[in-house]
Parts: C-alpha cells; structure tokens; sequence
C-alpha cells in the first residue's frame, strides 16, 4: 500500500501551521503584543513601584523612630509608672491583684507538659493566681495525658484548672471565650495567655502586672517571643529573621507612637475590664487577636509592648505546617480589614492620625500591599520586562528600593545577615502563598475561616532520630506537591533561558536562582522531614 501523504491525513490550514508553527506563534505574539500586553505591562509596572514606595516610605519611617527611641531612651519605664508590688501587713497576699492564666491546647502531645509546667512555675502569690488548661483535644489519650498533668500539679498544690467543651466551635477563640465564663474567673483582674509551647519564665509576671496595675488606660501588656529551636533548619532561620524584625520594629513602633499594636495571640496579659469592654473574644476570623486588639483600641484603651521580656516557644520546622500557620496570617488580617474597614472610619473615640495608622499603616501597607507587591512586581512583573523589553523598569525601582528594603528588615536579627539572599529567595516563593490567602480573606472565599493548629514537635525530632529509619519513601507525589510554586518555578525558567539568548542585562542569574527557589519548595524539600513512627 503506497504510504498516505500528510495532505491526505490534514488539511492544509493544519498542514501549514505544523510545518512553521513557531511563525505563527510569532505573528499572534506580534498582534497582542502593542495593543494589549505593552499596556498592560506597563500598568502593571506603575502600580508596583507605586506600592513599592509605599512600602519604603513605611520601612524607613519605622527606621527613623526606632533611631529616635533609642536616641532618647524612651524605655516603657519612662513612658509609663512602674513599681514592684509591695507587700502589705494589713491586706496580706490580697494586695496582690488576682491572675488568671490561660493555656489553650489542642492535641499538644509533645508540648503539653511544657507548656503547663512552665505556667505552674510562675512565680506570684499561690491563692492569687489561677491556672486554666483549656483542652480542645479531640485524642482521648492525649486528653487523658494533659488531665494526668493538671492533676499532679494540683496535688503539689497549684491553682489549676482543666477544662474541656464538648465541641470545637470558634476554635481558639471559642476556647479562650468559654474559658471567661467559669465563676472563678470573676474575681480575676487579669489573665495571661500562652499557646501550648510557650514558656514564660518565672518572673514573667512580675515584670508585666505592675505596668497594668499603676496605668489604669494600658489594656494589654504584650512581650517578645525567643525561640528555641531557630537554629533547627535553614527555613527556622528565615523565620526568625522576619519575627524579630517585626518585634523588634513593627511592635516597637506601634508601641511607642500610637500605644497600639497587634496582639500576637500569647505571651501577653490583658486587663480583663478592657477585654470584657472591647466585646471578649469572637471567632468570626482566623485572627481573633488581632480583632481583640483592633477593637480594644476603637475604644480608647493603650497597648505596651516590653522587648526585654522574652518568653520562649517553638517556631514551624515543617514546610506543611509553616505553610498552614502563613495561610491563617495572612488571609486573617485581609478578612478582618474587610470587616472592621468602615467600623474604624466611623469611630469616634479615637483620633483621626490613629485612624489612619490602623487603616493604612497596619492593614493596608503590612498586611495587604505587602504581600501582594512582593510576588507580582518580583516574581511576575519583573521577569515579564525580559521579555517585553519595550516596556523598562527603572533602576531605583528593580534594585535600589528593594536593596534597602532587604536591608532595613535585616536589622532585627544581625546575626543572620550573611543568609540575606537566602531570605529573599525563601520570602519571595512563599509570597504567592501569602497573597493567595490575603485574596482569600479580601473576597471571603470558602477558606477564609480555615483554622488548622501548627504542629509543634516539642522534642518529637529528637526522639525519632533515634529510631530505625522506617522502610517507607521519603517523597510520595501528591504528598509534598505545590502546582503553584512550580508553575512560577517553571516560568521564570522559560523568562531565564530567554534572557541568556535574547537578553542583555544578565537578569537571568536571579531569575535561575529564584526559580530554583520555587522548585525547591514546590518539590516540598525544605523545612525539617520527621520520618513516620
């Protein structure tokens, strides 16, 4: 049989289009490029240095009143009266005020013990002072493990109080929320809150109740996190870079300017009239601290915030849980701004500038802008000009303003500025995932109230290190997957070869790099793997 001619199988529209199909790719390139991509490229470019100024503006603004704190001093001791409680003959312990301190927990296997231990071992007058685990475990042997706990520290002597409820709704928020309603917490001032792998030290009380005790307009009293196990992986690093930058800088300043801040959810202590005052807790966001706070400032309370007191806890090691804990970051403060938006411009309690640092400087810049220039401007728009080359970016947008950007963040943590790259690298990968869930919470989607408790591995690692490494894969696909992650990695790939053969700027030595970055991530190699018991 005489062998079929191509003509035969396709008509010649595909005929041609088979045999010079990257001409026509071309000429359909060259008919939306003018019209439609070069104007849209270059909107895009406007609006990203626009955002981009915005943010250097906010950064070199914290710059400059953080010099100017540490210029004069202003130490809270100065800004605010401050005097141990003495000890009264006539009152007795009653002098002292009553503390409640809460530890809400769900399925801590690893971290219970710390948690309620260190909780226990806080130093303040024993009939003073009440302890409440509030327990929303759903394993009953780790509920029986945290009750055992409560029990052999009850016999010692202490205050302590297990709770449970027989569901789970408004999660942390509905804990803590229930835990206000028992009786014994009527005659308590104050309360104290510690996630589960917090560890305050002793004295921890001791060095925030008298601000709240001698400053009747302060509400919240909120210290620094240290953590322990920073040095565990690379990613732990990273992590704390951008938490001491925002303690160091972000909590500093909102402290010092305007007495409000985010509550960070733990390691703080709350004057319980302010709290009740502001409405207590509700569950309608992912953030129910921040809302707190929001609301507790609305109504004319002040927040301290005390860098010198630290209280140790346990940063995500694990790509998966660290991705889950950005998620409820990120699209929380999105979806409370949605909510609380018109509430602040109506208020009439507070001043018009403390309106505006709420609304523009705390949410709009920080919790928004943020995340959504980081990702378009670095990781799309930008590499996007390699292949558009009519459309440029000027020099002080693509490199000098993001350079001190980078620089003026390192500053919380000196130590680690040699894995400056790293951190930029890292930061701009999980910025799809940040402003993925900042969208989320802007639009109220279906995810927009997802609440999934970051793993903590306490000493977990430790001890299954030590076990035989199991027979299973280390990699399943669908397991440690992210589409997204290598869609962009895969992008900026493609913008990286063109540039070495089109290309004049040598821009593809980030965008290989940065690609990478994606890949690495999308593969889920990063972060630290805990083997199956």
């Amino acid at each position: 049989m005489d062998r079929l001619s191509s003509s035969t199988v396709l008509p010649d529209a595909f005929q041609g289009a088979r045999d010079d199909i990257s001409m026509q790719l071309e000429i359909i390139w060259a008919q939306i490029k003018a019209p439609l991509i070069i104007p849209l490229l270059r909107i895009s470019v406007v609006l990203c240095l626009i955002m981009s100024l915005m943010l250097f503006i906010e950064r070199v603004y914290m710059g400059i009143v953080i010099v100017l704190i540490k210029l004069f001093g202003r130490k809270p001791e100065k800004r605010y009266k401050w005097e141990a409680i003495k000890d009264d003959v006539e009152l007795g312990n009653s002098a002292y005020p009553m503390v409640l301190v809460q530890i809400p927990m769900y399925n801590e296997r690893e971290v219970y013990q710390l948690s309620i231990g260190a909780a226990c071992g806080l130093s303040w007058p024993s009939d003073r002072i009440i302890i409440q685990v509030l327990d929303d475990s759903t394993d009953p042997s780790i509920k029986d493990l945290v009750e055992l706990e409560c029990q052999r520290w009850a016999s010692k002597g202490i205050n302590i109080k297990y709770e449970i409820r027989d569901n789970r709704n408004g999660y942390k928020a509905g804990a803590l929320k229930e835990g206000m309603k028992r009786s014994y917490v009527k005659q308590c001032d104050y309360v104290a809150i510690f996630d589960a792998d917090f560890q305050p030290e002793p004295n921890f009380l001791w060095r925030t109740i008298p601000f709240l005790n001698h400053n009747p307009q302060l509400a919240l009293v909120q210290a620094r996190w240290k953590f322990v196990n920073s040095d565990e992986c690379l990613m732990t690093r990273i992590q704390e870079m951008s938490l001491d930058y925002h303690f160091t800088v972000e909590q500093e300043v909102g402290s010092s300017t305007y007495a409000f801040f985010g509550f960070n959810g733990t390691a703080g202590v709350w004057r319980i009239a302010a709290l009740n005052e502001a409405g207590g807790w509700k569950d309608r966001t992912t953030v129910e601290d921040m809302d707190l706070a929001v609301r507790a400032s609305l109504k004319g309370w002040k927040f301290l915030y005390l860098g010198g007191v630290q209280v140790k806890n346990e940063l995500p090691s694990t790509l998966k849980a660290y991705r889950y804990q950005q998620h409820r970051w990120s699209c929380g403060p999105a979806n409370l701004f949605r909510k609380m938006v018109l509430e602040i411009i109506r208020n009439k309690k507070v001043s018009l500038w403390k309106k505006l640092h709420v609304i523009y400087s705390f949410f709009f810049i920080r919790k928004i802008v943020a995340h959504i220039n980081t990702f378009v401007f670095y990781c799309i728009v930008l590499p996007a000009t390699v292949v558009v080359p009519e459309v440029a970016v000027p020099k002080w947008g693509a490199v000098y303003i993001p350079s001190l950007i980078t620089l003026l963040n390192a500053v919380g943590t000196p130590r680690s500025l040699h894995l400056l790259v790293f951190w930029i690298l890292f930061e701009n990968v999980m910025s799809l995932h940040r402003m993925k869930a900042t969208i989320i919470g802007l639009l109220e989607t279906n995810r927009a109230n997802e609440w999934i408790v970051t793993e903590k591995l306490g000493d977990a690692l430790k001890a299954k290190a030590g076990m035989k490494a199991p027979r299973k894969p280390r990699f399943r696909i669908g397991e440690r997957l992210h589409l997204l992650e290598l869609a962009v990695g895969a992008y900026l790939l493609f913008v990286g070869w063109y540039d070495v053969f089109f290309g004049k700027n040598h821009f593809f030595l980030f965008l290989f790099i940065q690609a990478a970055a994606f890949f690495i991530v999308g593969f889920g190699y990063v972060g630290t793997f805990v083997p199956n018991s």
